[in-house]
């Protein structure tokens, strides 16, 4: 018997024992799964995390010398590069309100699906508690079927094969939940340093003057 059959064996016992619920489990982990890699994916290519042309460009912004600022903001590959320039460029009140309306819809792209992953975590556990109780049922209605010459490995076999549905959902469910966690983590941290960045592209100079630094000593950051 090669690896496949032994994978089909054992996936065909383990919907034999688990049922629907362990199956539809199953799905959901597949489901689950691509919706992970493609998110990583997205963050990889956007770059998310990595700004440090983008951080240079806004200390030196922060300096006064325009040129530099610009200079590095062109050789940034941030995917916030675009929203920034327009913060160096733009003049008039409703640019503010512009470059922030450009992040956001930036943000919503890369939390698109982070949604999903909530609820995955959220709903696991309960599917496979509903399953565990389905399970007991129908464990219970068996032993009440032996009547007088119970059997108590009827019972202890029925019990842990309910559970099995509990554990499954679990299973999903935590490293769902890790997996949004970081992904959220990440997120909360491109807005802040979003909200720096453009707070310093159109009032620059502040920290300058407040620190009494000479411009050139200032440490550009990663």
């Amino acid at each position: 018997m090669n690896l496949v059959d032994m994978l089909r064996a054992g996936a065909a016992e383990v919907l034999e024992l688990g049922g629907p619920v362990v199956a539809l489990l199953i799905v959901t982990s597949i489901l689950t799964l691509s919706l992970v890699l493609y998110k990583f994916w997205q963050f990889q290519v956007s770059g998310v995390g990595r700004h440090r042309r983008l951080s240079e460009a806004v200390d030196a912004w922060d300096a006064g010398d325009r040129a530099m600022a610009l200079t590095l903001l062109k050789e940034s590959s941030s995917y916030l590069a675009p929203i920034l320039g327009m913060a160096f460029v733009g003049s008039g009140e409703g640019v503010s309100d512009r470059t922030d309306a450009e992040a956001e819809e930036c943000f919503a792209r890369l939390e698109r699906g982070l949604a999903t992953l909530d609820m995955v975590a959220q709903l696991a556990p309960l599917l496979g508690l509903f399953g565990t109780v389905l399970g007991m049922i129908e464990a219970f209605q068996a032993l009440q079927h032996a009547g007088s010459s119970v059997d108590p490995s009827l019972l202890a076999g029925g019990i842990w094969v309910a559970l099995l549905t509990t554990a499954a959902g679990l299973a999903v469910a935590m490293p769902t939940s890790l997996v949004l966690s970081w992904f959220e983590a990440r997120m909360r941290r491109e807005r802040v340093f979003v909200n720096r960045a453009l707070r310093t592209a159109f009032a620059p100079g502040h920290r300058t003057r407040s620190e009494g630094t000479v411009p050139g000593s200032l440490v550009h950051g990663g």
